[in-house]
């Protein structure tokens, strides 16, 4: 069996161990792969595996027409033409629960870093402010304790959920919107609602829905209008699912207390993206997957997806195709 991964400097810069995939066949590991090199590099491949490269529109013309498996190593998969594959009867894979506790961590320390902006008072110690003032402690900004607040989480799914029980680890009441709401959480105060309900209930508002046609701007100037005064906003799932201009506006009116993101609309970003003027705003760079324990269960998780797709048992199907 032949496997080519074409962007796999992105998942494994060398910290990690691509050992369980190469065992399964012949395998070429490519740091980045452009459009044009596309069709040399899946030549005679029977799986072809990416993180970040699109196949779609030109890439996957190019993409060699006996390919039989693409894998997405990582969970979300619109960066695939997945119905062009299908026609194609090619099954598209994906890597699921791989980093749950490692992306509602990262969401946690977006949302205490916007309650208690503790980098800006280390460097404002560090620069000397604390020497300088006249009272025995200070505050630039005052901190935010979260008990007592609510957590309104959009998408239930397992990320949703360990977000859940760290919200409630930190005393809050927890609110959850989903397509299909089942198996409440034994903690509480916890329950599920409706969207409408659940922006206008919670101090905290957390996106951990898929990108698709009806999550695609879900928090846009209206539902950002009927937000509580002073929420906050994070989403470590789909830079689409914010309309980024709005929410720029309602931070620079106060409307909104702080943006944490960790996706953005274009990755990476222009120079005019709307929140880099937008106040209490953080940004990192698509990292809340990236820990070294994720990255590895993303390689272990794929090289078992290949091997059950190869057994005729495949698992992780996106499209339907078996």
């Amino acid at each position: 069996m032949k496997i080519a991964i074409l962007d796999g400097a992105v998942l494994n810069p060398g910290d990690v161990d691509w050992g369980p995939i190469a065992s399964l066949g012949d395998v070429s590991i490519y740091e980045t792969t452009p459009t044009e090199a596309v069709a040399e590099r899946t030549k005679g491949a029977d799986v072809v595996l990416v993180n970040k490269t699109p196949l779609t529109g030109a890439n996957l013309e190019q993409l060699d027409s006996n390919v039989r498996m693409v894998g997405v190593l990582a969970t979300g998969y619109n960066i695939v033409d997945v119905d062009a594959l299908a026609a194609r009867n090619v099954p598209v894979c994906n890597v699921v629960a791989y980093g749950v506790s490692d992306v509602a961590q990262h969401a946690m320390a977006l949302l205490l870093e916007l309650c208690r902006h503790t980098s800006l008072h280390s460097e404002s110690v560090k620069n000397g402010d604390w020497l300088k003032s006249k009272s025995w402690c200070y505050w630039k900004i005052p901190p935010l304790c979260l008990e007592g607040l609510t957590m309104g989480l959009i998408g239930f799914g397992s990320i949703g959920r360990r977000m859940g029980e760290l919200a409630h680890a930190f005393g809050m009441s927890v609110l959850a919107y989903c397509r299909t709401p089942k198996d409440p959480p034994s903690y509480g105060p916890f329950a599920f609602a409706t969207l409408e309900h659940l922006l206008c209930a919670s101090d905290v508002v957390s996106l951990h829905c898929p990108l698709t046609k009806e999550t695609r701007n879900i928090i846009n100037a209206k539902t950002l209008s009927s937000m509580r005064k002073g929420a906050i906003l994070l989403n470590t799932s789909r830079g689409p699912l914010v309309d980024e201009a709005a929410a720029a506006e309602a931070l620079k009116s106060g409307h909104l207390r702080g943006l944490g993101t960790d996706v953005l609309a274009q990755e990476p970003p222009q120079d005019d993206n709307p929140l880099f003027s937008a106040p209490n705003t953080l940004i990192t760079p698509h990292i809340a997957w990236a820990t070294t324990r994720a990255r590895q269960n993303i390689i272990d998780l794929m090289a078992e997806n290949i091997r059950r797709w190869h057994a005729g048992t495949p698992v992780n199907v996106v499209n339907g195709v078996k």
